[in-house]
């Protein structure tokens, strides 16, 4: 009989939780499949995913529509595999999980930040969230060479 997988865990933070480290868990979970857990947090959560994240993913088939911005502490003693910070602040305001295996810095613009019309808004958005895919995907094929 075959063990069943064992699922590791990725956290990723940034200030608000409600555009990159939402985007983020959506394209990690998607990516990752059953042999991760991704979750996402901020050190000063907005409350809400920001509807221009939620809707850039949608353009892709992810629905992260019913994610929730949270406090890291939320995840206060919780033990995780990988800490990604995807900005500066949360990097020097998340307290990191004592039980982080390892820690990475992502650093992406704000698309909350953009400004002009919905369309320029929304391919700051976009921009963000084919960064992110890339770096997951470049993280998923690193962890399979580690294995």
């Amino acid at each position: 009989m075959t063990p069943a997988p064992v699922t590791r865990r990725v956290l990723f933070l940034c200030t608000g939780n409600s555009c990159r480290s939402q985007m983020a868990e959506g394209l990690w979970r998607r990516l990752a499949g059953a042999e991760w857990h991704a979750v996402s947090a901020g050190s000063r959560p907005t409350g809400t995913v920001h509807p221009l994240a939620v809707r850039v993913m949608d353009e892709i088939d992810i629905d992260i529509s019913a994610q929730t911005s949270k406090a890291v502490d939320a995840f206060k003693g919780e033990p995780f595999d990988l800490v990604v910070t995807v900005c500066d602040r949360a990097r020097q305001t998340c307290p990191l999980p004592p039980s982080a295996g390892r820690v990475e810095h992502w650093l992406l613009p704000d698309p909350a930040g953009a400004t002009g019309p919905e369309d320029a808004r929304l391919a700051s958005f976009r921009a963000v969230r084919e960064r992110l895919r890339i770096r997951i995907l470049a993280q998923l094929d690193l962890d399979k060479l580690d294995a």
